[in-house]
């Protein structure tokens, strides 16, 4: 098996250092010793063959799967550009192309047939280089080239959108065919750097801030990128800390029955305040920790903390808990998921676990098969944030949900806007026909509630019945508000 596990990139993970690269340089000046940029090593037909001896030397230079150059020949190359202009420093680019969702293809149709796309991608990315340029497979599932006609930002861009469309052309593979996407990351020498180490760690940490923003994204190094990762590196080692320090916060907001205003369950939410940072936003550490591959350790903290609240609460009030896009890749997440409610106590049927359709689109045969064993232990599974996928009635027919969640952009504007009030109609009404329960999210005010409950929606949720608040806050709300159906009399806690 060519492909290089340790070269491989995980989402949200960063690459190895460039201090770990083969043979790094410490600048770009040449060296006594050194092999020639001009030198193209030439594999020999037969290497059992004594009239062609296996040439070591050569073969260093070569990547074995594709017959590109790998990241000897990177450095070399660069170096020997540098040096040629080192009396008139005039630029040039390098680039690094990372194919997204490269591992679940890979794991699902073998590694033969990864190797087969890998060699593809070497072919096309060779065909549409300009002239003089040179590509290069890093290993695994990257790629870098070298282009010394390209001086400036959007003579990088422009590159990267042109191979940007060339890989996500349809690729061949048996009797099939298979779509990926790249993400990209570019370097202009002397700025991003002038010795090699710094300028690959620049279209590295570009490179980086692609995968962070999504699929298929194309960054050129500048100051300001470099700033905003090392604010980024910064919070997450603060994140880490507080996950291990067991300061991350669950807090929980009330899911009410639009027809009793009871409450009838909670969502949790996750809460962070640093001694340093202050508050940090859901939004921005949720998302960091997902990136960075640590995104397990936060939801099962989070998971605990949140069961154990809940064992507190009136048995038939049921904990709602959102799943991310990582977990939904990983087979292992139902295991774990059960695990950490049985050691709890929770019955895993108060237990509904939100998903999002962008999160299923990344493997959805993975999320189906997660969906699955969740659902067989009891665990209710809700659709969150309808309406705002690509295909959510395609998602309806292929999975097996309980509950769909209305986004709150079409609940602020139900009253003012009869588009919004229509569409919410046909979701309460499709749902109904579909068996499937139906919660309104960001109601803020009586109007929103009072239309929703006249349309029939089943569910709400909001400001306007309560804000998130901590386990003993939360614990204080179900005191004072909470009544039992049949007695009308507060249930004891």
């Amino acid at each position: 098996m060519d492909q290089d596990d340790n070269a491989s990139r995980r989402k949200g993970q960063p690459r190895v250092s460039p201090q770990n690269r083969p043979g790094p340089y410490a600048a770009m000046s040449p060296r006594a010793g050194d092999v020639p940029a001009e030198y193209s090593p030439v594999v020999p037909h037969d290497s059992a063959d004594p009239r062609h001896p296996v040439d070591l030397h050569a073969l260093a230079f070569i990547d074995p799967l594709t017959g590109l150059g790998n990241a000897n020949r990177l450095r070399e190359t660069v170096r020997a550009i540098a040096t040629e202009r080192a009396a008139d420093p005039a630029p040039f680019t390098i680039g690094l192309a990372n194919l997204d969702g490269f591992k679940p293809l890979n794991d699902l149709f073998g590694h033969d047939a990864g190797n087969e796309i890998l060699c593809q991608v070497a072919r096309r990315l060779e065909a549409c280089m300009p002239d003089g340029s040179t590509v290069i497979r890093m290993g695994n599932d990257e790629f870098a080239f070298v282009l010394p006609l390209i001086f400036e930002r959007k003579g990088a861009e422009r590159i990267g959108y042109m191979l940007k469309e060339v890989l996500q052309a349809p690729f061949d593979l048996a009797e099939r065919t298979v779509r990926l996407s790249a993400s990209f990351g570019f370097a202009v020498y002397p700025f991003a750097g002038e010795a090699y180490d710094d300028l690959l760690k620049s279209a590295d940490t570009a490179l980086y801030r692609s995968k962070r923003r999504g699929r298929g994204q194309i960054t050129v190094y500048s100051l300001e990128i470099a700033q905003e990762m090392r604010r980024a590196t910064q919070l997450e080692q603060a994140l880490r800390n507080a996950i291990i320090a067991d300061e991350i916060d669950v807090h929980f907001q009330p899911i009410v029955s639009l027809d009793t205003d009871m409450v009838v369950g909670f969502e949790a939410l996750a809460r962070w305040c640093d001694r340093d940072l202050g508050y940090v936003s859901p939004a921005v550490f949720v998302p960091l920790a997902e990136e960075r591959g640590f995104i397990d350790a936060l939801s099962e903290t989070l998971l605990r903390k949140a069961a154990e609240a809940a064992l507190l609460w009136p048995k038939e009030l049921f904990l709602s808990f959102n799943l991310s896009s990582a977990q939904l890749m990983d087979l292992a997440t139902s295991s774990t998921v059960l695990a950490i409610i049985h050691r709890v106590g929770l019955d895993p049927r108060r237990l509904e676990l939100e998903i999002t359709e962008t999160a299923m689109m990344s493997d959805a045969d993975m999320a189906q098969k997660i969906v699955k064993e969740l659902r067989d232990a009891g665990v209710r599974i809700s659709l969150d944030d309808f309406g705002t996928g690509q295909s959510s009635l395609g998602r309806l027919r292929d999975f097996t949900f309980d509950k769909v969640k209305i986004d709150r952009s079409f609940v602020c504007r139900i009253v003012s806007d009869r588009a919004s009030e229509h569409i919410i109609k046909a979701i309460v009404t499709m749902c109904d026909g579909l068996g499937l329960e139906v919660v309104a999210e960001g109601i803020e005010d009586f109007a929103e509630a009072l239309k929703l409950k006249a349309l029939g929606c089943g569910m709400g949720q909001g400001y306007f019945y309560g804000k998130p608040a901590d386990a003993t806050a939360t614990l204080r709300y179900l005191r004072e508000r909470y009544r039992d159906t049949e007695t009308k009399r507060p249930v004891a806690i």
